[in-house]
């Protein structure tokens, strides 16, 4: 996980804050000798020697009576099994870090990409209980407005990329394009209490009231509003609708997160476009940060048909140096196929076919935000020679994936993995770009329409495109290009193998 910048609104709930060790801690490694419970062994034994020793051990589980250096030790022991660059990781003392999470967040590699940013961006945990909650059902602690975040320096600007139905938000008027001005009484533009702003933004629990200072899209005047949280369950698919004439053949889905009621709202929309009788679809993922790569699967599956993707890869997943013939839990690597049916553990009953389009080509909408499982889709069907269109800005890169492992009632994720399509092609660690591995054209976010209206700008562009495959003579300024944040827990940015239900995480 990495900390955002100083000085600026930190994007995450508290239940998944980023945290920066000491650097001093990275270059630090003490061994003791002897054989009491407060050494550290030189020697790094399987992490089964140590699993669910907790220092406070959860009822009704498999948890016993252990040591903060147990559940530390076990840390040590997981990645050094199972992290795909475990070479890389830095030797530390685990008795120097204050928690066990501290010590974690320092066991990544410090290798950077060619463009300069770090290779491993996605180091991070989540609290078992929170993890669960999100991961199966949606449902978090919020207003229920996806915040984005324009500029995180002074002068910051913040607004709403969307909101859910029936939610805090969506009672109080706040819609797409809505900019926040104060949190609490802070100006959010240049203020320096960031904690204000962070209290505000980001609640940790329901029910807890904060008053913003808003201007409704196309105002100039703010008014105050007074939000109090609550647990909104995220509704993944929206928007499904076919595009009034000139365009009545085009069908448009919003898709905003890989979780596991996506898979009723995928079919769901798909049978819809199906019946309209659609030719093309506009696919808008840029506000999607990934979760399960079988919900990607799933989506690929149901945009291509079964013709192209027959005893096709959807992703083949490449672990590390150990795992060369068998996957971390001992079964022969099997690379993730074209689902063609529901899975167990996710809500619909297992085994119903999926519907399909049968479609040859698609456009996805892309930004920043399009990360992990969203870049999956794209990747998945480039390499059974399903054409895709990308238009918009360029992707976050994230080319790997994870097996949540709960220890202690922490969940951990670290990278395990890097994925490949059926061509072997997974280098895109900085971004798709348009025009890049895609055809496509670069467009800025706007949220002066909605999202779904032909006339938005990148809707507008993929529609252009469609009809003479040129791009709009103007991009919007550099400013806008950047995207901003697209501020998500971090569990909604990233590509997660299994479910919840799975016992191994395996699908």
């Amino acid at each position: 996980m990495v900390a955002a910048p100083p000085a600026s609104v930190v994007y995450a709930a508290a239940t998944t804050m980023t945290r920066l060790a000491s650097p001093l801690c990275l270059v630090l490694w003490l061994v003791a000798c002897g054989g009491n419970n407060d050494e550290v062994p030189n020697e790094i034994a399987p992490s089964s020697a140590y699993a669910s020793r907790c220092e406070a051990p959860r009822s009704g589980t498999s948890d016993v009576k252990g040591s903060q250096l147990d559940e530390k030790l076990w840390v040590r022991s997981w990645i050094n099994d199972l992290y795909l660059w475990y070479r890389e990781v830095p030797r530390a003392d685990p008795k120097m870090f204050t928690t066990t999470i501290d010590y974690f967040d320092v066991l990544k590699t410090g290798v950077v990409t060619n463009s300069g940013k770090p290779k491993d961006q996605f180091h991070f945990t989540y609290k078992t209980s929170d993890w669960i909650a999100l991961s199966q059902s949606g449902v978090e602690a919020s207003y229920g407005a996806q915040w984005v975040l324009l500029a995180s320096r002074p002068p910051r600007k913040l607004v709403v990329a969307y909101t859910e139905a029936g939610s805090p938000a969506a009672a109080a008027g706040i819609d797409r394009g809505t900019q926040v001005v104060t949190v609490d009484g802070a100006d959010l533009q240049g203020s320096n209490d960031v904690d204000t702003l962070n209290n505000g933004l980001f609640p940790t629990g329901p029910n807890q009231m904060h008053t913003f200072g808003i201007i409704d899209p196309g105002g100039t005047t703010p008014r105050n509003v007074t939000l109090t949280s609550a647990t909104v369950a995220t509704i993944p698919v929206k928007n499904v609708i076919t595009l009034p004439a000139p365009n009545d053949k085009v069908g448009y889905m919003l898709f905003n997160d890989h979780i596991a009621t996506a898979e009723k709202g995928l079919m769901d929309a798909v049978n819809q476009l199906k019946t309209a009788g659609i030719t093309d679809l506009v696919l808008d993922m840029r506000y999607n940060g990934g979760g399960y790569l079988a919900i990607a699967s799933q989506l690929a599956y149901m945009i291509a048909g079964a013709a192209p993707t027959a005893g096709k890869t959807f992703e083949r997943e490449m672990f590390n140096d150990k795992y060369t013939t068998t996957d971390p839990f001992g079964d022969p690597l099997t690379p993730t196929p074209f689902y063609t049916e529901t899975l167990r553990g996710f809500p619909l009953p297992e085994g119903q076919a999926l519907p399909t389009l049968d479609l040859r080509r698609v456009f996805v909408l892309t930004s920043s935000g399009t990360c992990s499982a969203s870049e999956a889709v794209m990747n998945g069907l480039a390499g059974v020679d399903v054409e895709v269109i990308q238009i918009g800005n360029t992707t976050c890169g994230k080319p790997y994936g994870f097996f949540p492992q709960d220890n202690c009632s922490t969940t951990f994720f670290a990278i395990q993995f890097q994925g490949v399509n059926q061509k072997n092609f997974g280098d895109y660690a900085d971004g798709f770009v348009p025009g890049g591995v895609f055809r496509g054209c670069t467009v800025a976010d706007d949220f002066t329409h909605r999202l779904g209206d032909p006339a938005e700008a990148r809707l507008a562009a993929a529609l252009g495109y469609r009809a003479n495959q040129t791009c709009p003579t103007s991009r919007g300024s550099e400013a806008e290009l950047s995207d901003g944040m697209v501020l998500k827990s971090v569990w909604r940015q990233n590509r997660i193998m299994g479910h919840p239900s799975g016992p191994s995480g395996e699908p």
